[in-house]
Parts: C-alpha cells; sequence; structure tokens
C-alpha cells in the first residue's frame, strides 16, 4: 500500500480519507543480487507517471554501500468516490 502512496500525495489526499476508491491492477518484485534483510537498506520510492484513473509506482532497494539489490513496481487504480 505505501507504494501506491507515492502518486497520490501530489494531489493532498490521502487513502484515510475515505474519498478514493483503489485496486491494485498488477505488481512485481525483482531481486538482483544477495543480500541481508538484517542490515540497513534503503528503499526509495516514485511515481514517474500518473494519469487516467491509474498511478504507476516503482521502489528501488539499496544497500548500505549504494548497491541496488531488488527493483519493485505497481500500477493501481484510483478514482475519488462520488458518493
Amino acid at each position: 500500500m505505501s507504494l501506491l502512496d507515492t502518486c497520490i500525495l501530489p494531489h493532498g489526499v490521502s487513502w484515510f480519507d475515505g474519498k478514493l476508491i483503489t485496486a491494485s491492477l498488477d505488481h512485481a518484485m525483482w531481486f538482483h543480487r544477495p543480500f541481508r534483510a538484517d542490515e540497513w537498506l534503503l528503499y526509495a520510492q516514485d511515481s514517474p507517471a500518473a494519469s487516467g484513473a491509474r498511478g504507476f509506482n516503482r521502489g528501488l532497494v539499496f544497500t548500505r554501500d549504494g548497491k541496488l539489490v531488488a527493483s519493485v513496481v505497481q500500477e493501481g487504480l484510483i478514482r475519488p468516490k462520488t458518493r
């Protein structure tokens, strides 16, 4: 759910407002190399595209020394409630 947040933040709305209808349309995760989940990791998220009630979101996971160890993407349907 936090990955889809990146496409709604610029619009000043929140999942908890009760004003949105949302659904995850697809998602994927790739692991690029071995890493330890019990060590420091940076999870950077952005939303390079959002239009037509869809938001495309991606996340990159880096180790402390800057190696990219995993990538995630998610596309979500996001519409305002009409009632």
